[in-house]
């Protein structure tokens, strides 16, 4: 029987994900579930199941029926989505995340996988170089979630010994999955443009640093974290994950090196003030020196990369 499952498997890092784990846990042992009631055509190749994350009795029976030990729970709104349904996203966020501590309390789980953001940092918060301990006041109801969440993981294994792991993922990019919502979506985006109409229309001020991070990195500090043995793990909270920060105006210079003939203008809208909030860089030096984080990507290599591989719609 399967050992993993993946719950929102259809989402940015979802789809990613189930690909690495399958390849080096086998196919067979990997269940992708999301919404839909067919699987999406990026998870092919193994298990699928139609699952909502909000139906607790429905994902207790499939988790403990199927003999599941580890769960990576990604189904989430996430920051700018959510500011237009805030009730919603709360429920979401944190009912979830309830469900499967619980699965995992009772011991029908071993590990557990859920993601943090740098949401769960605030205008308060130390913007450089944000450190792993630091002052939390987030100002979204995203980042409100993470940090609720984190607290209940930290208290779930203190508590209960629940071997709950998480990271605060940057900004993410990757031409394989689309974004899903996020304030960061513009550096994925821009490279469709860019391909497309040679213009993009940034909705961040040109000099808004945030840290990113190419999908590739992401994928394994998840399974590296998750492999890692449990004397590692000292952080059970989240722990910062950084990668590379930049600019709307610093990628589009790298992507204006490559193409001349590229041009981007900025019109600011409701999330400049979310990205404000937000740190510039981050101290990912916990995760170093707990169980060996190293990002490999630059944004020149990010760059590169997406350039030859985002396909115009």
């Amino acid at each position: 029987m399967p050992q993993i499952i993946v719950i929102g498997a259809g989402g940015q890092i979802g789809t990613e994900l189930v690909a690495e784990l399958r390849k080096r846990f086998g196919s067979q042992n990997v269940v992708a579930s999301d919404l839909g009631e067919t699987c999406p055509t990026l998870l092919e190749g193994g298990p699928y199941i139609q699952l909502d994350i909000l139906n607790r009795e429905f994902v207790r029976s499939y988790i403990i029926d199927n003999g599941i030990k580890q769960v990576y729970l990604l189904a989430a709104l996430l920051s700018a989505t959510a500011e237009k349904n805030p009730e919603f996203a709360w429920k979401l966020n944190m009912e979830g995340l309830f469900t499967i501590l619980d699965l995992a309390k009772e011991k029908h789980i071993e590990k557990v996988f859920w993601p943090s953001s740098i949401a769960v940092f605030g205008p308060t918060t130390p913007s450089d170089k944000t450190p792993q301990h630091t002052i939390m006041e987030p100002i979204t109801i995203y980042g409100i979630s993470k940090q609720a969440g984190e607290r209940w993981c930290e208290y779930y294994f203190n508590k209960f010994n629940v071997d709950v792991r998480s990271i605060r993922y940057p900004g993410l990019i990757s031409y394989k999955s689309k974004p899903g919502g996020g304030t960061t979506d513009y550096a994925v985006d821009i490279f469709y443009k860019a391909k497309e109409h040679k213009r993009y229309t940034s909705y961040l001020s040109e000099d808004t640093a945030l840290p990113m991070m190419f999908m590739d990195d992401a994928i394994r500090a998840t399974i590296e974290l998750m492999e890692a043995p449990i004397i590692k793990i000292k952080e059970r909270s989240s722990y910062n994950l950084g990668g590379v920060s930049f600019s709307p105006k610093q990628i589009a210079i790298e992507i204006k090196k490559r193409d001349s003939y590229f041009e981007i203008n900025y019109e600011p809208d409701f999330r400049q003030a979310i990205a404000d909030s937000w740190p510039n860089s981050i101290d990912d030096s916990a995760a170093h020196n707990d169980w060996g984080w190293k990002h490999h990507f630059g944004l020149e290599e990010i760059v590169d990369i997406m350039l030859n591989n985002v396909q115009p719609k």
